[in-house]
């Protein structure tokens, strides 16, 4: 199978290492987003998957805008079966989606539909739930809305941040990437449509997201301080001062 592996953060890079080591795996390019500013001093720096990719001597692309004339002559020159698509940041023109014979496969941080959005994993456990999960998807022209492949559910720990689940979550994401990657070649997965009424929504997060609204019980507020670990974070204000 030749793919080309899309994504962005810290959490697409497991399963681009897991993928790698595949024999009958080739992974001909990344697309990820452009260097941008990052950290405290707000340097211009390379997102993780664009080291990932250095490190392993796989060639990267880097459009502006994934939606771009450039961006899709370069998509059907590379030919690919598939497109892993993971955190990537844009979303994807429908006119993008009939390039790879075998769609773009994406994993996303939830037990879809629950928490579709760009914070799944911020928003489980900021609303108190003690279980989530990784879903394999195909995407389609909507948010989070494509016909589901696999999925693995994922226990949160009652004390866990949204980092450490993270972490959780893209550890188990790599091998059920595999699995559903190879279950497409066989022809043995049967895509599950969604069921939009049961559907949640987990938004980008804001600033104001993290101040703290007093009233509910402690145990909500404690939920909500280790989702939005480490921004926005929980914030208050006492005698003029934040």
């Amino acid at each position: 199978m030749r793919l080309l592996f899309c994504g962005t953060p810290h959490f697409a890079v497991p399963t681009f290492i897991h993928l790698l080591a595949q024999p009958d795996i080739e992974i001909a390019a990344v697309i990820t987003q452009p260097d941008r500013p990052r950290g405290r001093g707000k340097q211009i720096s390379p997102s993780p998957m664009k080291d990932a990719a250095i490190a392993a001597s796989v060639p990267v692309h880097q459009p502006e805008k994934i939606r771009s004339p450039d961006a899709r002559t370069l998509l059907q020159q590379l030919s690919p079966d598939c497109i892993v698509i993971i955190a990537y940041g844009q979303i994807i023109p429908a006119a993008l989606l009939t390039i790879p014979k075998l769609g773009w496969i994406n994993l996303h941080a939830s037990l879809l539909p629950k928490y579709r959005g760009a914070a799944p994993i911020n928003w489980a456990i900021a609303n108190g739930e003690t279980q989530t999960g990784v879903t394999t998807m195909r995407i389609d022209a909507g948010m989070d809305t494509g016909d589901m492949l696999l999925q693995q559910e994922i226990d949160i720990a009652p004390e866990e941040t949204a980092p450490e689940l993270a972490a959780s979550l893209a550890e188990a994401g790599a091998p059920l990437m595999l699995q559903t990657l190879r279950g497409l070649i066989a022809e043995n997965l049967v895509p599950r449509p969604q069921d939009n009424e049961k559907a949640t929504y987990a938004p980008l997060l804001k600033k104001e997201d993290g101040r703290i609204d007093w009233d509910p019980p402690a145990q909500q507020i404690y939920n909500r301080m280790r989702g939005l670990t480490p921004w926005p974070a929980e914030y208050t204000s006492f005698s003029g001062q934040t």
